[in-house]
């Protein structure tokens, strides 16, 4: 076994443990599965480096509750960055575990982090991927239960997360309402 799939399998292994269920399935071990897929089919030619942080992009996410923030927009971000730093530290273990060296932890760390969107193509792509994963996987559920207002604003805050190439593979791939394909026309 490589010490890419040592890691891919820990991070299925953790994310098995999720008392959520999505489709029958452990929520994050599902959208891990759902990562790295659009990860293959958009990134063909993606490092290691690149799948581990797809695959670990929700690592145990259900460790940290969002309800366990403050209400608001605050509370939101604060547990967003500290979902980002223990995803990288719970992938970085697992990397280390399986023998990847501390340059490629701390890069992996970075994507996860998403430090360097628009500047760095591996968290560009891990950005591209996980937005792609959102508008295929779960915008509509999250429209059902939201406000046009609401989902107007997450639409067009997705968008200009993306990069042009991966903005212009979601007019070409997903039927939108022409205010929402707006969002992704910029």
């Amino acid at each position: 076994m490589t010490v890419l799939q040592q890691v891919l399998d820990a991070i299925d292994t953790a994310n098995a443990r999720d008392p959520r269920q999505d489709d029958g399935q452990p929520e994050a071990l599902l959208y891990g599965h759902r990562m790295s897929a659009e990860l293959s089919r958009l990134y063909p030619d993606a490092s290691d480096l690149l799948q581990i942080a797809a695959r670990g992009q929700h690592v145990e996410r259900w460790v940290l509750a969002r309800s366990d923030y403050d209400e608001g927009k605050a509370g939101y971000l604060k547990w967003r960055r500290d979902l980002a730093t223990h995803h990288a530290n719970r992938v970085g273990a697992m990397m280390t575990g399986a023998g990847y060296g501390m340059d490629d932890v701390l890069k992996v760390g970075r994507m996860l982090r998403k430090e360097g969107v628009k500047r760095d193509p591996e968290v560009q792509a891990i950005e591209d991927v996980a937005s792609f994963v959102f508008v295929k996987h779960y915008f509509a559920g999250f429209a059902a239960r939201h406000a046009h207002e609401k989902i107007l604003g997450i639409v067009e805050k997705t968008a200009r997360k993306m990069s042009p190439m991966a903005r212009a593979r979601v007019l070409e791939e997903f039927d939108l309402p022409d205010d929402l394909a707006a969002a992704f026309r910029t």
